[in-house]
């Protein structure tokens, strides 16, 4: 696993109504890329797009049926095994869009 990759997982998760759904990876790719390590923060893909500057719109490009948003004021931490399907990995501008809507979230200063 590496950062800015996206997921899907089959488990249901209460904070999606039960429902699975879409992850990108927000962890650094120490944490990311060690199996030592079970778990990884993501953040939520949800294809309802609020337009606002702490969201990600991403598409059929990445490998989604629909154009949706990674939400970063959501950020869950994940078992790793719970990730079951890789869908892809996000280009340098999506990452970099991914950067900036984080340092937003958590109102940190870029």
């Amino acid at each position: 696993m590496r950062r800015g990759e996206i997921y899907r997982s089959e488990h249901p998760e209460a904070e999606r109504g039960g429902k699975p759904g879409y992850y990108a990876i927000v962890s650094r790719n120490f944490v990311a890329s060690h199996d030592e390590i079970g778990t990884v923060v993501c953040a939520p893909v949800y294809s309802e797009i609020l337009g606002i500057p702490t969201e990600v719109v991403i598409d059929e490009l990445q490998g989604l049926r629909r154009r949706s948003a990674i939400r970063c004021d959501f950020l869950m931490l994940m078992f790793k095994r719970k990730l079951t399907r890789f869908v892809s990995t996000l280009p340098p501008a999506k990452l970099k869009e991914l950067d900036r809507a984080l340092a937003i979230a958590l109102e940190l200063e870029a």
